[in-house]
């Protein structure tokens, strides 16, 4: 499974999801994009999860 970390999410998580390709918003260079064009822009690259620590 494709996990994308928004940009609060500790970014150590990943090695508890082990097994799934995951990346942090702020590695696909995404760390500006607001919380509905973070998710519309994971959708498109194929991301199948989006962890975060917003409420």
């Amino acid at each position: 499974m494709r996990i994308i970390l928004d940009h609060n999410t500790p970014a150590p998580l990943r090695y508890s999801l082990r097994g799934h390709q995951v990346e942090t918003a702020y590695e696909r260079g995404w760390a500006e994009l607001t919380n509905g064009d973070l998710l519309a822009a994971s959708e498109r690259a194929g991301f199948e999860l989006m962890i975060t620590t917003d409420q």
